[in-house]
């Protein structure tokens, strides 16, 4: 079982996270911002993940140390859990449409990493939820989880559907991606390494 818990404590947040790869999509998360876990939500579900997210922030201040670290605590977990990467598919790009708008995620589980965040036109908020933190989540993500990932939204006008589309894309590229593939020997790479 590719699973890992991560517990991270700091002056703004108290983490306790449970990842588990080759999950069912169950979910238990309670960031106490309700978007935010809208989103968790749609991301374990559509790919087929198991999480467990308890997050104390400091959310009497705003949502963004609370969701930067839950997306910092998840990368952290995802790349202990993918341990050596030996037999994965390792990259993986799918397109999510919802009504008007569309996403496009395009990853690789490559040990480098690195985000591309291309959206425009996201209102500033959704309900109390500050937008711009959908990139902080991704920044915290891939800096920790080791993964190259580029997040394309070329239209939409509907800010909740740019982003859930931006969530679901996100999940089913990495389901594909870490999954076992038998025709992989070793590590999918010419370097031997990842």
């Amino acid at each position: 079982m590719r699973q890992h818990s991560i517990k991270r404590n700091t002056a703004e947040t108290k983490i306790n996270l449970d990842f588990s790869i080759d999950g069912t999509g169950e979910v238990n998360v309670n960031t106490k911002i309700g978007f935010l876990d809208h989103m968790l939500t749609l991301f374990t579900s559509h790919g087929l993940f198991d999480l467990t997210v308890e997050c104390d922030g400091d959310i009497e201040v705003d949502y963004h140390h609370s969701t930067e670290d839950v997306g910092i605590a998840l990368g952290q977990a995802f790349k202990e859990a993918i341990g050596n990467k030996e037999g994965i598919t390792r990259y993986a790009s799918f397109t999510v449409p919802m009504d008007e708008t569309i996403a496009t995620v395009d990853l690789d589980i490559s040990g480098r990493s690195f985000l591309v965040y291309n959206v425009e036109g996201l209102k500033d908020k959704v309900g109390s939820f500050d937008t711009e933190l959908v990139e902080e989540f991704f920044v915290g993500f891939t800096n920790h989880a080791g993964v190259t990932l580029h997040i394309n939204v070329p239209y939409g006008r509907n800010t909740h559907h740019m982003i859930e589309a931006i969530f679901k894309a996100f999940a089913r590229a990495l389901d594909q991606a870490s999954m076992k593939n038998s025709r992989v020997k070793g590590v999918p790479s010419t370097k031997g390494l990842l």
